[in-house]
């Protein structure tokens, strides 16, 4: 029998990346999105905002009845600011739609899993946060907030769960070439140009599907709670 993950924001970006790898190495693999319908045929989608806990509840029935089990789950989606706005202008909108959407609706959503999980006595759940949960930046505060509280939720779940032998695990993306970051594309070519990374280069959506399959697949087995970081090198601090 196929083990199967769930991937949210699997439909593009970093969570299509993550669906793909988990797929290549053999997982059924259900995404979800804000979108009504998905060409992505490879892949079960089921329409869900995860802020939404009537959503998400009625995506975990789907999930019932299309494969009765819930091997790995992947807390992808997240949203960044519509308005990247200096901390003393940010608004309270923002902020609260931020919190909701990349910390509250993931971690309620990892509540309601890892209670299948128990039951089920199997799963794994990996968090997908960013580099902004320890790297300050000024113009998008709530984002960096909500990540850097899912890095907590992370070390929450796993000490919760460690009883179970349920890992939890954090990956955390650097400079990643997606959608969300084609607004500052010419920003970012001139800083990792400048050096901003040891790795030269963006970071790409396989590049963290492939750290995520790792995980899925069973590699790290005495490691939860861990942060693996998927930045080109970008946290080293250098003098």
């Amino acid at each position: 029998m196929k083990r199967v993950a769930l991937v949210t924001g699997g439909s593009r970006g970093i969570g299509l990346g993550v669906a793909q790898a988990l797929l290549k190495d053999g997982f059924e693999v259900a995404i979800c999105g804000v979108r009504p319908t998905c060409d992505l045929k490879e892949f079960f989608y089921c329409q869900c905002d995860v802020s939404d806990a009537g959503a998400r509840a009625k995506m975990l029935a789907a999930l019932r009845q299309r494969f009765g089990r819930l091997d790995v789950l992947v807390n992808n989606a997240g949203i960044a600011p519509k308005v990247r706005a200096d901390i003393l202008d940010a608004t309270e909108e923002s902020f609260a739609e931020l919190i909701r959407t990349n910390l509250q609706g993931p971690y309620f959503l990892t509540q309601a899993v890892a209670k299948w999980m128990i039951a089920q006595k199997s799963g794994c759940i990996i968090n997908v946060s960013s580099i902004s949960a320890s790297v300050a930046s000024v113009n998008r505060g709530d984002y960096c907030i909500s990540k850097a509280g899912v890095a907590m939720a992370t070390q929450l779940w796993a000490a919760r769960l460690g009883e179970f032998n349920i890992p939890v695990y954090e990956v955390r993306p650097g400079v990643i070439k997606t959608d969300m970051t084609s607004v500052v594309t010419e920003k970012y070519d001139k800083l990792l140009a400048g050096g901003l990374t040891l790795q030269a280069r963006w970071g790409l959506p396989e590049d963290v599907g492939k750290a995520v399959a790792a995980l899925a697949r069973g590699d790290f087995p005495y490691s939860t709670g861990q942060v693996v970081l998927v930045d080109g090198g970008l946290t080293v601090q250098r003098l």
